[in-house]
């Protein structure tokens, strides 16, 4: 079964950034086939968990399976609204919590909501370069949605086909991946304990 998590900062309720994710949900999974299981998580719903994991270093039990579900996709969708010509700081905190060995060569769809399109920008300017950085595999087609684009959205849904496409394509190119989990195979005590001596 292929794995696609969408991820969506939005902190309004309605959101345009959680529609936005939605849609990009529905597409991508139009386009990998019923084989194909995509979910979506709201990270507003995740706020304090995450404030808490900076805080402690660790995941709570609320947060853990969000992680592992990012860990566990085979392709991402990341959706964040435009804030000061930037992504969300919400945005920014769980990607600061993901482990980058969990995006590494993952393939992952860009998109971002704001109030104009003069800031659609910061899909190339804030966004890729962040994913790049995680060495995430992005799709060549980003998606930002201004406030016009809604109710009068046809090249909005063009972008939308045409990046879930990208990103189903991708998603389809590469085999799953599978981490060893650092568990099955511990070390030996003898081996941690090799060249101490008893005192």
């Amino acid at each position: 079964m292929t794995r696609v998590l969408a991820v969506s900062a939005g902190l309004s309720q309605p959101s345009s950034t959680r529609l936005l994710a939605d849609r990009l949900a529905t597409a991508t999974r139009t386009e990998l086939g019923t084989d194909a299981e995509v979910e979506v998580v709201e990270l507003r719903e995740y706020a304090h968990d995450i404030t808490d994991h900076m805080l402690s270093g660790f995941p709570n039990d609320r947060l853990r399976p969000v992680l592992e579900q990012v860990d566990a996709a085979d392709g991402l969708i990341l959706a964040t609204p435009t804030f000061t010509a930037s992504y969300s700081g919400l945005f920014k905190s769980f990607m600061d919590i993901v482990d980058p060995e969990s995006l590494q060569g993952k393939p992952a769809l860009l998109a971002a909501t704001g109030g104009t399109e003069r800031h659609s920008l910061v899909l190339e300017h804030a966004l890729r370069p962040l994913l790049a950085y995680l060495r995430a595999v992005v799709v060549p087609t980003a998606v930002y949605a201004a406030s016009s684009d809604w109710g009068n959205d046809s090249y909005l849904n063009e972008r939308v086909t045409r990046a879930a496409g990208e990103l189903a394509a991708e998603v389809r190119q590469r085999p799953a991946q599978s981490r060893p989990d650092p568990f099955t195979d511990p070390v030996p005590f003898e081996e941690l304990f090799n060249g101490t001596t008893a005192r």
